[in-house]
């Protein structure tokens, strides 16, 4: 039987190959995964032309996923360093990666990491249209930018940020009720200015049904994006922040009379009391829709931090119903994050990602800390180093500092309280001196 997304193939009853793959990730039967697709509280981007995807699912009942962004820059194309980068994210088992390079024609780029990634690839089209078209932004035609999105799902890229929410109407409520930082949201900003110099309509939203013929034909998984996502503490739950997110509720029941997947975007900056009411209205406004935020960041004054302010906010997220979390590194509102930053923004994300599905009481969250905890209680430090969410870090540290009994870690020696208990309770004398 013929079937055009994961989600027409779930309402026609039709067990995708991709299906399978993450139902036996999940721990999940099957059935309760179809059903989950078929209403829309379980997306599985998974563009046709991603030959070398390994499909996760970003959802509902699913494990937190976490996203890394990277590309290339005007002040900063290095395409080697950003493989480099690349093939770290793999490796570090991160599911998803979002290509935001915005200089110069990166069609070739796209191709190879589409190519070369078993984790699923994201865009923004806008960002790559100044580059793509070599025009200016206010020259940009309505076909020029769906010319754009076309190419990005012939490239394979499996979902799209595509700022569709934010309207005139949306637009004039900004200007109306000033923010302190405006809109922060790169791609958000280019369509606000394109529409104020063109005097036009978002062509995303106008013209909103062409884009549904793009998503429908590859199975691009439509990532509606929060224009109006808060740049700072201060701006958080604002007006202009929920007028988008109603409007992207309705746009996502349009998508998914075409049977097109969506997820939904969100903050951004907030501060700790904020964040479960937060999760709790994009549930509900947009119908149980998978969720992925941008942090959230809960303080605004950490630069050279914001991978940690940023873990705080996702993992209280992740715990409140968010699904998807995307990394921020240390290097945030600073510069073009180096492949340390990358790393170390990895770790921080998959660490709140976890901590979420712990809470949230995701099949084998729990197994794995339990794994280590009976490895720290039989003193077992290779198990330790294994079952690290850091295995490189957690052995650099273990062995720059060498314990005089072996066994222990150079905190306590002979006084580990683990070692104590497990020579005790086995019947031995304790030696300490």
């Amino acid at each position: 039987m013929h079937y055009t997304t994961q989600m027409d193939a779930a309402r026609k009853g039709i067990v995708t190959k991709q299906m399978e793959i993450v139902a036996k990730k999940e721990q999940m039967p099957i059935e309760t995964l179809m059903n989950l697709i078929a209403e829309g509280k379980v997306a599985i981007p998974a563009n046709k032309n991603h030959t070398s995807l390994d499909p996760e699912a970003v959802g509902m009942n699913c494990r937190t996923k976490i996203n890394v962004n990277l590309g290339i820059s005007k002040d900063h194309n290095d395409y080697k360093e950003e493989l480099e980068k690349v093939q770290n994210a793999i490796d570090m088992k991160t599911e998803s990666i979002m290509d935001l390079s915005n200089f110069g024609k990166t069609s070739d780029f796209r191709r190879r990491l589409v190519a070369m990634s078993t984790a699923m690839i994201g865009t923004v089209p806008m960002y790559d249209a100044v580059g793509m078209l070599d025009k200016e932004l206010k020259d940009i035609s309505v076909e020029e930018f769906f010319d754009v999105v076309q190419k990005h799902a012939e490239d394979g890229v499996d979902f799209m940020t595509i700022h569709c929410g934010m309207n005139r109407k949306t637009a004039e409520r900004i200007k109306r009720n000033p923010r302190l930082t405006n809109v922060v949201s790169r791609g958000g900003s280019l369509l606000f200015a394109w529409m104020e110099m063109n005097d036009q309509e978002n062509p995303f939203y106008e013209y909103y049904d062409r884009l549904l013929d793009i998503c429908e034909e590859y199975d691009v998984t439509l990532s509606l994006g929060d224009a109006c996502r808060p740049g700072c503490t201060h701006d958080a739950t604002d007006a202009a922040q929920i007028e988008e997110l109603i409007t992207l509720g309705e746009l996502t029941k349009r998508a998914w009379e075409r049977n097109v997947q969506v997820m939904i975007e969100g903050p951004g900056h907030m501060v700790l009391t904020e964040i479960a009411a937060n999760m709790k209205l994009e549930k509900r406004l947009c119908h149980n829709a998978p969720f992925y935020v941008l942090g959230p960041l809960v303080t605004d004054v950490a630069p050279g931090y914001d991978h940690i302010t940023s873990a705080i906010g996702g993992a209280i997220a992740g715990s409140c119903g968010a699904d998807f979390l995307c990394y921020v590194t240390p290097a945030e509102h600073l510069r073009l994050p180096d492949v340390n930053d990358v790393r170390e923004g990895i770790i921080a994300a998959r660490i709140a990602a976890h901590a979420a599905d712990l809470a949230k009481g995701i099949p084998g969250a729990q197994d794995w800390d339990d794994a280590m905890s009976k490895a720290r209680v039989e003193v077992d430090f290779e198990t330790m180093i294994s079952l690290a969410i850091d295995p490189v870090k957690a052995r650099n540290y273990y062995e720059s500092s060498t314990p005089e009994c072996e066994g222990t870690c150079t905190m306590c020696g002979k006084m580990c309280p683990a070692r104590t208990m497990k020579k005790i309770l086995a019947g031995e004398d304790v030696s300490i001196i």
